[in-house]
């Protein structure tokens, strides 16, 4: 382990100099041995591959049959919509298949083109494809770090590892070895890691691992080897293609050989089987499913959630468990001011509202003078941008600045009016930072003439020292404390106070630092012991809070998950403790302490999915860590979606059954592996994306449970009449003229229906239920012999009264009409399993109203337009004829009505069974 040794020892091993650095000869050599300073980008799918799996799919395949069948029997017109549904939705796939795989790409991008680098003792500039082990190395504010390295040397150097580790601050850095043989990779303080962003100061290293070693190239190594799972819908409509392709074929072979033993024709047989066969299969499937996913796609993009891959959208109605990263997710992303103790306060900036300046230093005079002592002892800038202030510069130190600025005291005002005069840097062995400012009395910026008089009365001669930093060394060289505008000594006790304030603040997940100031005079600014007469006999002001605080509106969203019977799970790599915290301030429900990534790798598989149900908080976390998390979760039979912004998170959003980046901090890397964007980083977003996700898959089941039964009714006329004596009710085109105008125009329109009332109030759905519930196989039974009933019922009268064959293309016109119109009323009732159609509202969707007035329309020109007639050999119907064809192809939305009436009295007796009325009190009222 490289962080546990001193440097001495790494720079021995790796055989490279401390001041020449390794020769360009030995470079070279090692550059043979090791390669490029890339990652390199294996497997893949190539886009033939991709293209193949959109067209092999099993739902294809039986829509390829079913076009082949539709051209053989003439109906090109059929052949060709069948067709275009196919080359459509296989364009579709390929390209959202073939932009996924540029994950790769953007890895590829995060490595810096280059990189100053010692060799031969010389300080040169190279493209860091050309660093190996060994190189020394120059790191410097605003570089991106080339390669995995051990740091010799670091001033004030601070590392952003966001990105990497989830860390929601940058990290400081310095040299010393560790001595822990264990340590996560977000607390190798003394390493640097290729891809991170250095925010502050500068530092030296030495190379220790390039291209696919680091740790990043570990994480494109996973990216690459994680298999992308199918989506449920698409397993579930795969299992159902093949259900209807075996149906298919014993419907084909039981309906040509009862027609040739009845002595039928084998042609009008072969033809009639055919029919049957197309009519079995749902062509109009695909396009439902791309309708409602593309205009589910539409609708999440005005809540803010942007799908890359349509059936995401159907995935996240079947979430159970939403694995979120902390960092920028559930919190702002940027460091804040949350507490302020001093000797006589507990101040909570969230709460203090639209404060100013008088309010604060009225009610708050200590925390004013501690917020303007912790803005003079800094180096953060403020920027003004689009009417909103924010700093530039390390963001602890930026945090301050803009606490101080809300509450009046103006740091370019103070920066003018106290000019530093002198300061002392922060290191990492003395762990603070001090500066020394005149102080100008006469001429006060806004703001500050509220806390001027604290200074005089304190003794200042116009000069002011001010030092931030760790408790510990604060508390080291201070001596008294600042108390209601008075300095009163620091005794013992108080300083075992301040430590458990100290602790209580870090246990809240808060980082704590310490501010205190000294009274000095002029001669400071000329002096060479600045810091031994400025860090010494200090006056302690009191601690400050900072966090990355969580989003307010993400709790509401919390709960709502959870009233969706939705588990939220936080994964982070920042501290157990801020982890923590954050979860129990956002309503995460857990039964133990954070687990750390350490925990998990002593953790077995079978240990690991016990552990998941004690605890929705995970620190210190790995991108391997993550992985597995999400694939336990998944192997215990979740629907896992997969929130993340950084690249650690990459392969887990891949490996997710839906993975969900974030648009604006959203490296590409995640973007690419992900499902869905959310434009506004809110996780929020999620909760509306659930809810169009459950009504994408209600209406797509709502075709489903619409055709099938309409279909079933179609195989029952042609299965009951035959049985019944009767000759063929229906033509094979009259068969397929039913299927076209039903499953057409209706079945479209069902995929715009609006979410029922209890959509976000329900379960998730159990992903192990198929498509083809008992539930909906009991619809297609009853459902179709109804409607096939009643259709044969007319025949088989109007066949009774005139069984000849000019009486035949009456009552087959009657069959045909009454099997269409009532897949009309199928289609009304069904927009709900269990609501009446006349709470819905009968033009509450007008797309359907239309489809069903359009298909009445058409149905009326085949009996009547004399054309149309010679082609489905169909005849004028009296008004009589018409009468009772209407009036019986409205029996089954009757009968569906009367099951949802039922399913609700049901219901009703259940929810009262298990919550009876309080004893006295009427049931009725």
């Amino acid at each position: 382990m490289w962080y546990s040794r001193d440097i001495e020892d790494v720079l021995s091993d790796l055989g490279s100099d401390p001041e020449q650095g390794l020769s360009e000869a030995e470079a070279a050599e090692r550059l043979e041995k090791y390669g490029p300073n890339e990652l390199i980008e294996t497997g893949g799918r190539g886009p033939w591959e991709i293209l193949w799996e959109q067209i092999s799919a099993p739902l294809v395949v039986l829509l390829v049959v079913a076009a082949i069948v539709s051209a053989f029997l003439g109906e090109y017109t059929d052949a060709i919509a069948i067709t275009a549904i196919i080359v459509l939705n296989a364009i579709l796939g390929f390209v959202q298949e073939y932009r996924a795989e540029k994950a790769m790409a953007a890895l590829k991008q995060m490595a810096a083109p280059e990189v100053k680098v010692r060799r031969d003792g010389v300080l040169k500039q190279i493209s860091s494809r050309l660093l190996v082990p060994g190189d020394l190395v120059v790191i410097e504010t605003g570089n991106r770090v080339p390669a995995d390295a051990r740091l010799i040397e670091a001033v004030n150097l601070k590392v952003e590892e966001a990105a990497l580790t989830g860390e929601s601050q940058p990290v400081d850095k310095q040299p010393a070895a560790l001595a822990d043989e264990e340590v996560a990779l977000a607390d190798r303080t003394n390493q640097v890691f290729m891809g991170t962003v250095v925010r502050y100061g500068r530092g030296r290293a030495v190379v220790t691992e390039t291209g696919m070693q680091t740790e990043l190239g570990k994480i494109a190594t996973l990216l690459q080897t994680v298999e992308q799972e199918p989506t449920p819908l698409q397993r579930k409509l795969a299992r159902l293609s093949k259900r209807l392709a075996i149906a298919t074929l014993g419907i084909v072979v039981i309906v040509f050989v009862a027609g040739v033993l009845r002595d039928e024709p084998a042609r009008l047989m072969f033809m009639t089987a055919l029919s049957m066969a197309v009519a079995v299969v749902p062509e109009g499937l695909p396009a439902v499913a791309t309708v409602a996913l593309a205009l589910g796609t539409r609708r999440m993009l005005k809540r803010n959630a942007l799908i890359r891959k349509l059936p995401a959208v159907e995935t996240l109605g079947a979430v159970t468990v939403i694995c979120s990263d902390k960092t920028g997710t559930l919190t702002e992303n940027r460091m804040a001011v949350d507490t302020v103790v001093t000797a006589t306060d507990d101040w909570r900036a969230a709460e203090r509202g639209a404060s100013t300046t008088t309010s604060v230093v009225e009610s708050h005079p200590d925390v004013a003078l501690l917020l303007l002592v912790g803005e003079l002892c800094n180096d953060a800038e403020v920027e003004h941008v689009d009417g909103e202030t924010v700093a530039v510069g390390d963001p602890t130190e930026g945090a301050l600045v803009l606490a101080a600025e809300r509450v009046g005291l103006w740091a370019e005002d103070l920066q003018e009016r106290w000019p530093r005069l002198a300061e002392v840097p922060f290191d990492s062995d003395r762990k603070r930072m001090t500066t020394v400012h005149r102080v100008n009395g006469e001429a006060p910026a806004p703001g500050v003439a509220g806390v001027l008089p604290l200074l005089k009365s304190a003794g200042s001669t116009g000069v002011l020292g001010c030092t931030k930093g760790a408790s510990s060394a604060i508390l080291d060289v201070a001596d008294r404390e600042w108390r209601a505008g008075q300095i009163v000594p620091l005794d013992n006790r108080r300083r075992d106070e301040i430590a458990e304030t100290n602790d209580r603040l870090a246990g809240n997940g808060q980082r704590v630092l310490a501010v205190a100031m000294k009274m000095l005079d002029e001669s400071i600014a000329s002096r060479n012991d600045v810091e031994e007469t400025a860090e010494r006999d200090l006056v302690f002001l009191g601690l400050v809070g900072l966090m990355d605080r969580p989003r307010p509106e993400v709790r509401d969203a919390v709960a709502r998950c959870r009233a969706a019977g939705i588990r939220p799970v936080m994964i982070t790599g920042d501290h157990p403790l801020t982890a923590a915290y954050i979860g129990s301030e956002l309503g995460f429900e857990t039964t133990r302490d954070a687990v750390t990534g350490l925990t998990l790798e002593k953790t077995s598989d079978e240990e690991l999915e016990a552990l998941l149900n004690e605890t929705s908080i995970y620190a210190r976390v790995s991108p391997e860590h993550k992985l597995r998390i999400v694939t336990a979760l998944q192997r215990s039979g979740h629907v896992v979606a997969m929130t993340g912004d950084g690249v650690n998170d990459a392969p887990a959003l891949k490996r997710a059954d839906i993975g969900v980046a974030m648009g604006i901090t959203g490296t590409d890397v995640s973007k690419d592996a992900s499902e869905m964007v959310l434009l506004d980083d809110n996780f929020a977003s999620i909760v509306g994306a659930v809810e169009e996700g459950r009504l994408v898959y209600d209406n797509i089941i709502k075709f489903l449970r619409y055709t099938l039964t309409s279909n079933s009714g179609e195989i029952w006329v042609m299965l009951l009449g035959p049985a019944m004596g009767m000759p063929l009710p229906l033509l094979p085109l009259q068969i397929l003229w039913v299927n076209l105008v039903t499953d057409g125009l209706p079945g479209l329109a069902l995929a715009i229906e609006q979410p029922e009332l209890d959509t976000m109030e329900r379960p998730p759905r159990r992903i192990q239920e198929p498509v083809l519930s008992w539930s909906m196989i009991f619809d297609i039974v009853w459902i179709g012999l109804l409607m096939g009933g009643v259709s044969i019922a007319v025949g088989y009268r109007w066949w009774l009264l005139e069984p000849t064959e000019t009486a035949h293309a009456t009552w087959g016109t009657m069959v045909f009409t009454v099997l269409t119109l009532s897949q009309m009323g199928n289609a009304m009732a069904i927009r709900s399993d269990r609501e009446s159609l006349f709470r819905l509202g009968v033009f509450s969707n007008m797309a359907l109203v239309g489809a069903v007035a359009l298909t009445f329309v058409l149905q009326l020109a085949v009996i009547y337009v004399p054309a149309m007639q010679e082609v489905f050999s169909t005849v004028s119907l009296s008004a009589r004829e018409l009468g009772v064809c209407l009036v019986l192809s409205t029996i089954v939305f009757w009968g569906v009505e009367a099951q949802k009436w039922v399913k609700r009295r049901l219901k009703r007796r259940r929810e009262e069974s298990d919550h009876p009325p309080a004893a006295g009190k009427n049931p009725v009222q």
